[in-house]
C-alpha cells in the first residue's frame, strides 16, 4: 500500500511545473497580443526624428571619359608611298624626332627639273641682256646722229622701241628666274616634309600607317598618328545636365571612380564650364571640363569614369531626414504653430554664422552686433505686442504652414522677400560700410540666399502633440536637409502617424 502513495507525491511537483509553463505561455502570449494592437503609452502616436547638427555634402552625379589635357594629330602634307615607320603604340617620342618617312623620290626629281628650269631662265636672261645692251647701243649711236640731222626721226624712234623691248625682256627673264627659283624651293620644302617628326614630346596613343602604305593629302591631310602631349595631367569631360548646371563652378572639387579600378577613388578640379550646350532625345547637357594629376600614371587615356562634383559643404549645420519634411498631417491632430524665440526664428543665429565667417576687425564685430541687438529689440516689441498676421520673414506669427513664408514664389512671395531684404539692407548699413570688398561680397551674397531661401513645415512634437513651425530649407544630400528656424537640435520632428487601433 506504500507504494501508491509514493507515486501520487512524485506527480504533484510534476503537475505544478506543468501548470506554471502553461501560466507562463499564456502570459507571453498576452503581451505579445497587447503589443501588436498598438504602441505603448510611452511610444505615442507619432514616428519621430531628432534634429541633429552635422555636415551636409551635396555633389552632382556625372558621366564622362578620361582623355590627355593636349592631344596632337600628326598628318601628312605630302602624298606618296611610306618607306619607314620608327614608332609604335605607346612609345615615347621628343619634340623633332623622326617618326616616320615616306619616298621622297618624287620631290627630289622635281627639284632637278626645277634646277634646270632655273638655268635655262638664267641663259635667257644672259641673252636678253646681251640684246638689251646692243638696243641701247644702237639708240645712243642714232640720238647723237640725229642731233646733227643726219638720220630720220623716225630712225630714232625704232631704236628707242627696240631698246625697250630688249629691256622688257631683261625684266621678263628675271621674274621666270624668280618663279622657277620660287617652284623649286617649295618642292624642296615639300621634300623635307616626307620626314615626320614630332611636334611635341609625349607618348603615342595610336598609329594608322604600315610601311609601304600609300598616304594621299591632295584633299586633307591624312592622320599618321595620335600623340598626347602630358600623360601626367589628364582632363574629365563630364555632361551635366541643364537642372544642375547653374550649381558647377570652375576650382569646385570632383571626386570620381573608374570601372578598370573599382577599389580606387580619384580627386579633380573643375577647370571649366563651357556653354556648348549638346540636346540628346530632347535631353540638354553641358560640358563640364575636370582636371586630373595622374602623376603615377595610373588613368588612361579613354577609361569611362563616373564622377561627383561636390557643389555644395555646410558644416556644423542644423540637419534632419528628409521625410519629415514630406510629413503632411492627415487630420486635426497638429496643434497651431509654437510661439516663436527670440532671434527671428534662426534668421539672427544664420546671420551671426556668416558674420563670424568673415574674420571681421573689432569695429566690424561692434557694427554687426549693435545692428543684430536692434533687430533683437524690434522683434521682441513685435511678439509683446497684440497678436496680427504678418509674413514670418519679418519675425511675425504669420499663418502658420501655409503662409506666405510657406511658398516657394509668387508675386506676392517676391514683394515680401525684397522688402526683407531692403529692411537688413537698412538695418546692416553701417555694419556692411565697415567691410571691405571681398567681405562686402560675401556678406550680400549670403544675406540674399537667407532671404530668397525655400520654406517649408516641419512639425515639432511639443507636450506629445506635433506643432507646426516655418523652417528655411537649405542644402540636401538625399538623406538629410539642412534646416534654419525656430528650430533646436535635439527637438523631436514627426515624420509620420502610428497605426492606431
Amino acid at each position: 500500500m506504500s507504494t501508491p502513495r509514493n507515486k501520487h507525491a512524485s506527480s504533484r511537483p510534476t503537475r505544478r511545473l506543468l501548470v506554471g509553463g502553461i501560466v507562463a505561455a499564456l502570459a507571453v502570449l498576452a503581451a505579445w497580443y497587447w503589443q501588436s494592437r498598438g504602441p505603448a503609452p510611452d511610444e505615442g502616436a507619432w514616428r519621430t526624428t531628432q534634429v541633429e547638427r552635422g555636415d551636409i555634402r551635396v555633389a552632382i552625379s556625372a558621366t564622362g571619359t578620361l582623355s590627355a589635357i593636349s592631344t596632337v594629330t600628326v598628318g601628312s602634307q605630302v602624298s606618296g608611298q611610306v618607306t619607314d615607320v620608327l614608332v609604335d603604340f605607346n612609345d615615347k617620342v621628343a619634340r623633332d624626332q623622326v617618326i616616320a618617312r615616306i619616298d621622297p623620290s618624287t620631290y627630289e626629281a622635281q627639284i632637278n627639273q626645277g634646277n634646270a628650269q632655273v638655268a635655262s631662265a638664267q641663259a635667257s636672261l644672259r641673252q636678253a641682256q646681251a640684246t638689251l645692251a646692243n638696243a641701247e647701243a644702237d639708240y645712243r649711236r642714232k640720238a647723237e646722229l640725229g642731233a646733227r640731222q643726219l638720220v630720220a626721226k623716225s630712225d630714232i624712234d625704232l631704236a628707242r622701241a627696240a631698246r625697250d623691248q630688249a629691256r622688257a625682256q631683261v625684266n621678263a627673264a628675271q621674274a621666270q628666274i624668280r618663279q622657277q627659283v620660287a617652284s623649286t624651293e617649295t618642292t624642296r620644302i615639300n621634300l623635307g616634309r616626307t620626314v615626320i617628326r614630332s611636334p611635341v614630346d609625349g607618348v603615342v596613343l595610336t598609329r594608322t600607317i604600315e610601311p609601304g602604305q600609300t598616304v594621299a593629302a591632295s584633299l586633307q591631310a591624312p592622320e599618321l598618328f595620335t600623340i598626347a602631349e602630358d600623360l601626367s595631367k589628364m582632363k574629365i569631360e563630364l555632361a551635366v545636365d541643364e537642372s544642375d548646371i547653374g550649381q558647377v563652378r570652375a576650382g569646385q572639387s570632383v571626386s570620381f571612380t573608374a570601372d578598370a579600378f573599382p577599389d580606387r577613388q580619384f580627386q579633380g578640379v573643375v577647370e571649366q564650364v563651357r556653354l556648348s550646350a549638346t540636346t540628346t532625345n530632347n535631353v540638354v547637357t553641358y560640358p563640364v571640363v575636370v582636371t586630373v594629376d595622374n602623376t603615377d600614371g595610373t588613368l588612361l587615356p579613354g577609361l569611362t569614369v563616373n564622377a561627383e562634383i561636390e557643389v555644395s559643404k555646410r558644416d556644423d549645420v542644423l540637419k534632419v531626414a528628409n521625410a519629415a519634411l514630406r510629413y503632411k498631417p492627415s487630420g486635426d491632430d497638429v496643434a497651431g504653430p509654437a510661439p516663436r524665440t527670440r532671434g527671428g526664428g534662426g534668421m539672427v543665429d544664420d546671420l551671426t554664422r556668416t558674420a563670424a565667417s568673415l574674420g571681421l576687425d573689432p569695429a566690424g564685430q561692434a557694427a554687426f552686433d549693435a545692428a543684430i541687438e536692434a533687430i533683437r529689440q524690434r522683434q521682441a516689441a513685435r511678439q509683446a505686442a497684440p497678436q496680427q498676421e504678418g509674413s514670418s520673414l519679418f519675425g511675425g506669427r504669420g499663418r502658420g504652414p501655409r503662409s506666405a513664408g510657406a511658398g516657394g514664389g509668387g508675386p506676392l512671395q517676391a514683394q515680401v522677400r525684397q522688402r526683407v531684404l531692403e529692411r537688413y539692407q537698412q538695418d546692416f548699413a553701417a555694419f556692411r560700410a565697415a567691410l571691405d570688398d571681398d567681405q562686402r561680397e560675401q556678406w550680400d551674397a549670403a544675406v540674399s540666399a537667407l532671404v530668397g531661401a525655400r520654406r517649408a513645415p516641419l512639425y515639432k512634437l511639443v507636450d506629445g502633440q506635433p506643432r507646426a513651425v516655418m523652417v528655411r530649407i537649405g542644402a540636401g544630400d538625399g538623406t538629410s536637409t539642412e534646416v534654419s528656424g525656430d528650430i533646436e537640435a535635439g527637438d523631436l520632428v514627426v515624420t509620420g502617424e502610428r497605426r492606431r487601433q
